[in-house]
C-alpha cells in the first residue's frame, strides 16, 4: 500500500453570519484574521482566522449545498477545545464577548481546570489550562473511580 502524508488538519466551521462570527472570535478569543473571500451578495465562502498557532477556516451557510451550522441544526456535535494560561479569565473574556457559559470552570480529574462556553453561533469552546501532570494510568484510574460513583 502506498504511503499518504497529512500535512495539517483544520476545523472548518459552518455557520450563520460568518463576519459576525469574525468579529466575535477576535474579541474572545484574540484570533487573527487572515482573509475573507465574499461573494458580491455578501456572502462569505471562505475565511481563515488564527487562534495561537491554530488556524480555523468558516464559511456561511449554504443550505442550498446542504452546509449548515449548528442553529440551523438546533445544536452541535463537536466542541473545540483552547488550551490556554488561565481558564476563568478567558472564560469570562468569551461571556463578555457574547457566549454562554454552559459549564463553568473546574479542577478536573484528568489535571486540568476548564469550563465550557457556547459561541453567539452555536459552536461550542471547551477552555481550560493544566492545574497537574497526570499520567494516562492515573488518568485511568480516576475515571474508574469517577464513573462508579
Amino acid at each position: 500500500m502506498p504511503e499518504y502524508t497529512v500535512h495539517e488538519v483544520y476545523s472548518y466551521l459552518r455557520l450563520r453570519h460568518a463576519s459576525e462570527a469574525i468579529e466575535f472570535y477576535k474579541t474572545a478569543f484574540g484570533a487573527t484574521e487572515l482573509f475573507r473571500l465574499v461573494e458580491p451578495g455578501g456572502r462569505i465562502g471562505h475565511a481563515e482566522i488564527r487562534i495561537g498557532n491554530t488556524t480555523l477556516m468558516l464559511s456561511d451557510e449554504y443550505p442550498e449545498l446542504g452546509i449548515v451550522g449548528p442553529q440551523s441544526l438546533n445544536g452541535t456535535s463537536f466542541a473545540i477545545h483552547l488550551h490556554v494560561d488561565d481558564a476563568d479569565a478567558w472564560i469570562a473574556r468569551a461571556v463578555a464577548a457574547g457566549a454562554v457559559a454552559t459549564r463553568p470552570a473546574a479542577d478536573a480529574f484528568y489535571g486540568e481546570r476548564s469550563g465550557v462556553v457556547r459561541d453567539p453561533f452555536g459552536h461550542e469552546w471547551l477552555i481550560g489550562h493544566q492545574i497537574e501532570e497526570v499520567s494516562w494510568e492515573e488518568m485511568q484510574r480516576r475515571y474508574t473511580a469517577l464513573m462508579n460513583g
